[in-house]
């Protein structure tokens, strides 16, 4: 039977979403009494911006023997009067001596960078590149320029839409660059190749699209550049090449796309290949002495997110060393190992000896900072406050950093890099400040599953959660709990800022983030442990967190709900299956539903194969044992068992998870009469994670929470 809910009298609503639902989905009615005091709250709340770069001028030595640098950062925020996400950049400036900082502060107020793409001082700090958009919103309007700023002028602008002689240039942070040769003569980006106009067979003039024998074999090299970069002395380009034969796989958040290290000789025309090229390599960076590479690298064709090894080049003996090895296992407090897919675009110390870097140690994100001669490992956060640290850059050693805790909005930090062997003695200054919520209370939780839940090749693993909840409830008994399995499924959530869960904290929640076992930050066993068994070690491991917390913390065990998008949209509604009378409430982004039938139309197949627990080929079609398996692992299996009223959010052009699985399981629910509503968004993706879309489809989840649970 559906759970029966006691609701205080309500006025009926009718909250139409900006989204254009499945036509066959008639409008819901929500019972809410003042929906107006949560979109209050979220337009109080995303108005908290977030930390997008940062890069330091040259150092400036004044007429009385005092050094000062500019701290250029970049932000964004949004906007819900425009319904985008604004750019914007302020400038601070730090007074320092040999190794500390004297006096930091900001110079002046931010400023909207509108149409600013991508940006980069020359080395020198005299000069900038902009890539900069402009032109109309209609098809074809829009241009892009490449303009060279020196001191207050602009010395050139290159219309590189007029120039035709490529495509787009790439502004993302997967593909994009813009890099200065040492030399700052030169210009580096990576853009579109130029295709030609395609016309019809009937056209008086047809256009011969077949390729030469050459061309053909051509194709057979990697032919996407990502993070490409001046090699030493300007004499030709260092990149990452990526294969895509016999057809292109989704590589945003996947490490694991078979890539290599290949250096251009642009005086000769070579091209030369620098690593192995059976792997997957991202962001090298150069040593500021010009000597040495360093890169992350990771197995392909596995898991999309797994322990990285730490791998070093160096340019003149031609000799490639592993600097740090994958973590099988994290042994007490020791370092579990590197979960970061790019290192940040500054992050050698100033005698090219070091190398600083961010990554998740179990439920937090820490910074690190490797000796590349010894192999040795060193946190510079540890032992702090619990909150997590994100490197933007660092520059003749001084640090630029963000750091955040689930009720701290992100705050702007600079520090000296101590000298080796003194790392934890880091000073930390605050450039800007952010104010914290104090209605918000936070903790971490470790869990061990029962004996009978572990793995048999990995026994012994642990996991984690992080809790939110309202800081002083006048009756916990009384406080509504969400539980929120994140996405990946490796990947984690850790002790940052993030709005939705602190959003409904604020509304009285509490909010149980779990990362169930195959989460990064915990060693590789543990993301080993999964592929094969999800759909049940991480809906077990969910479960057994919830009844943990529930029996530890007395919450309302009657009024728990699932929020959860891809991967957690996956394990929140097996939960509803496999554990109908726990949950009085769903609301999923984009699940994952049938991973048989998702198979065919995802940018990731080898994902469905992988984490089904076979071993992936792109020219082999699975047996009826595999699509026996998928379907088996999937939480279609078990709509029968469903009870629980689920809100479905789907962007219509996503390529990750396509929104007919939430079509399918739409179908499923309302042909048993499970309370169900649809929420299509045609011109969104995978996240979401539009302005318009973002906010829509919170009032949505949250109008649905308070009505299936109760106000």
């Amino acid at each position: 039977m559906e759970r029966q809910v006691r609701e205080r009298p309500a006025v009926p609503v009718l909250f139409a979403a900006r989204a254009g639902p499945d036509p066959a989905v008639s409008p819901a009615q929500v019972l809410l009494n003042e929906p107006e005091e949560a979109a209050a709250l979220y337009r109080d709340l995303s108005r908290h911006p977030a930390l997008s770069a940062a890069c330091l001028g040259p150092e400036v030595t004044t007429q009385y023997g005092g050094c000062y640098r500019t701290v250029h950062t970049e932000w964004t925020q949004r906007d819900l009067e425009r319904m985008e996400n604004i750019r914007f950049c302020r400038q601070y400036l730090v007074f320092h001596d040999a190794d500390s900082v004297v006096f930091a502060g900001p110079a002046g107020n931010s400023v909207e960078t509108r149409g600013e793409l991508l940006s980069r001082e020359s080395p020198s700090g005299t000069m900038k590149a902009v890539l900069r958009k402009a032109g109309g919103p209609g098809a074809g309007e829009e241009k892009q320029f490449l303009e060279v700023w020196e001191k207050n002028r602009k010395l050139k602008s290159f219309n590189l839409s007029a120039l035709e002689k490529h495509g787009l240039v790439y502004e993302d942070d997967c593909f994009g660059c813009l890099s200065w040769s040492h030399s700052e003569t030169h210009l580096l980006y990576v853009a579109e190749k130029k295709r030609p106009k395609a016309e019809s067979f009937f056209q008086t003039k047809a256009l011969d699209v077949s390729g030469s024998d050459d061309e053909v074999a051509r194709l057979k090299k990697p032919d996407q550049a990502i993070k490409a970069f001046w090699a030493p002395g300007d004499t030709g380009v260092v990149f990452v090449g990526w294969w895509h034969e016999p057809f292109r796989l989704g590589i945003r958040f996947c490490t694991n796309r078979r890539s290599a290290l290949y250096y251009v000789d642009l005086i000769g025309g070579k091209c030369e290949l620098l690593s192995d090229d059976s792997l997957a390599v991202s962001s090298p960076r150069l040593s500021p002495d010009q000597c040495r590479i360093v890169y992350l690298r990771f197995p392909s064709l596995v898991p999309h997110q797994q322990c990285g090894q730490l791998c070093l080049y160096d340019w003149y003996t031609r000799v490639t060393s592993v600097v740090v090895d994958i973590v099988p296992r994290q042994l007490g407090e020791n370092f579990s190992g590197i979960y970061c897919s790019l290192l940040p675009p500054g992050c050698w110390s100033a005698d090219s000896q070091r190398v600083v870097f961010d990554s998740a140690q179990r439920s937090r994100q820490d910074l690190f900072a490797v000796d590349t001669q010894m192999g040795s490992v060193t946190s510079l956060t540890a032992g702090g406050s619990g909150g997590s640290w994100k490197l933007l850059t660092i520059d003749r050693d001084l640090m630029v950093a963000q750091f955040s805790t689930p009720s701290l909005p992100p705050c702007l930090k600079v520090g000296f890099l101590p000298p080796e062997g003194k790392e934890q003695a880091v000073s930390w200054v605050s450039l800007e400040e952010a104010e914290p919520i104090p209605e918000i209370s936070w903790s971490i939780r470790v869990l061990q599953p029962p004996p009978e839940q572990e793995h048999v090749q990995y026994a012994g693993l642990d996991f984690e959660a992080i809790l939110l909840q309202p800081s002083n409830p006048p009756d916990k008994t009384q406080v509504p709990m969400v539980v929120m399995p994140h996405g990946g499924p490796h990947s984690s959530f850790v002790t940052a800022w993030m709005l939705l869960p602190a959003m409904l904290c604020k509304m009285g929640f509490a909010v149980l983030l779990v990362n169930y076992r195959g989460s990064t930050g915990f060693g590789q066993d543990s993301i080993l442990s999964l592929p094969g068994n999800v759909g049940h070690q991480d809906v077990k491991d969910v479960q057994f967190a919830v009844e943990q917390v529930l029996q530890e913390e007395h919450f309302d065990a009657g009024r728990v709900a699932l929020m959860g998008g891809s991967h957690g949209g996956f394990l929140s509604c097996h939960l509803i299956g496999q554990y109908p009378e726990t949950y009085g409430a769903c609301v999923v982004r984009n699940p994952v539903i049938n991973i048989a039938s998702m198979m065919g139309s995802t940018d990731i197949p080898d994902w469905c194969v992988v984490e089904a627990g076979f071993p992936y080929s792109s020219n082999c079609l699975p047996d009826l044992n595999m699509w026996a398996e998928m379907l088996h692992k999937s939480p279609i299996k078990y709509t029968p068992q469903v009870r629980t009223p689920v809100l479905l959010m789907l962007g219509q052009e996503d390529r990750r998870v396509p929104f007919k699985q939430g079509m399918e399981y739409y179908r499923a629910l309302k042909a048993r009469n499970v309370p169900v509503r649809l929420l299509l968004y045609p011109k969104s993706t995978h996240a979401l994670s539009e302005v318009e879309v973002e906010s829509d489809s919170f009032m949505n989840a949250a109008l649905w929470l308070c009505t299936h649970l109760g106000n």
